[in-house]
C-alpha cells in the first residue's frame, strides 16, 4: 500500500507543479540561462571579513559604482521589492561588487537599510576597479558597465554560476522578449518582472530538493 501511495505521489507531482508554476506572469516553468559559467567573484574585502561566493547561492548581483548616493534610491527599491520577499530563503543573497574607497558611503547606506529591516542577505564586496571590469565582462550582458564602475541593472545568478533571464515571446506573443538584467531604478520593473523571475529560480531549486527527498524516501520504502 505504501508503495502505491509513493508511486501515485510521484505521478501526480508533475501536474501539481505545472499548475503551481503556471501562476508566473510570463507562464514559464524555467527561467532561461543567458550566460553559462560566469567567473566566481574576485577576491575582496567585506565589513565582516567573510568570504562571499556565488557558487551554491542564488544571487542578485549589482554594481553601485563610485557614486553610491547616485543609486541610493535603487538600493531601497531592491531591498523593498526583492529582499523583503525572499530574504527568508536560506541560499538567497544580494551581492554588490564595489570599488575600493567606497566603504564609508556604503556604511551610510547600510545604516539606512537596517532601519527598514533585516539586511543579513546583503553583501558588499570591495575590490579593485580592474577586478570589477574583468568580472563584469564574464557576465556577457548587453548593458555596459559605466565609467563610474556602476550600473542601475542587477542580474540573477544561479547556484551553478549562470546568469538567468528571459529570452522568448512575451505573454501576448506580439513581440520578442529578452532580458538579462533588471533596472533597479524602476520599482515597477522589479515588482512586475524581477519578483516573478526570482520566484521561478527559487522554486526550481526547491522542486529539485523536494524531488530528491521524495525519491530517497521511495527507495527506502522499496
Amino acid at each position: 500500500m505504501k508503495k502505491k501511495i509513493v508511486l501515485l505521489g510521484l505521478l501526480a507531482l508533475p501536474l501539481v507543479l505545472y499548475i503551481y508554476f503556471s501562476m508566473a506572469k510570463h507562464n514559464s516553468l524555467f527561467l532561461p540561462v543567458i550566460t553559462k559559467n560566469v567567473s566566481e567573484l574576485p577576491q575582496g574585502k567585506t565589513f565582516t571579513d567573510s568570504v562571499v561566493q556565488l557558487k551554491d547561492k542564488i544571487t542578485i548581483l549589482g554594481f553601485l559604482g563610485n557614486d553610491v548616493v547616485k543609486r541610493k534610491e535603487s538600493i531601497f527599491n531592491l531591498d523593498q521589492k526583492i529582499n523583503g520577499k525572499y530574504r527568508a530563503f536560506k541560499d538567497f543573497q544580494i551581492v554588490m561588487l564595489m570599488p575600493d574607497g567606497t566603504q564609508e558611503s556604503v556604511k551610510q547606506v547600510e545604516l539606512s537599510l537596517k532601519s527598514m529591516g533585516d539586511i543579513s542577505n546583503w553583501k558588499f564586496v570591495f575590490t579593485s576597479p580592474e577586478a570589477i571590469k574583468r568580472f563584469y565582462a564574464s557576465l556577457k550582458v548587453k548593458e555596459q558597465l559605466g565609467d563610474d564602475l556602476g550600473t542601475f541593472n542587477v542580474f540573477i545568478v544561479d547556484k551553478s554560476l549562470n546568469v538567468r533571464g528571459r529570452k522568448g515571446e512575451t505573454k501576448n506573443k506580439m513581440d520578442s522578449e529578452y532580458r538579462d538584467g533588471y533596472n533597479t531604478f524602476s520599482a515597477a520593473e522589479l515588482h512586475n518582472e524581477m519578483t516573478d523571475d526570482v520566484k521561478i529560480v527559487l522554486r526550481e531549486y526547491r522542486l529539485a530538493l523536494r524531488k530528491n527527498d521524495t525519491l530517497k524516501g521511495a527507495k527506502r520504502e522499496i
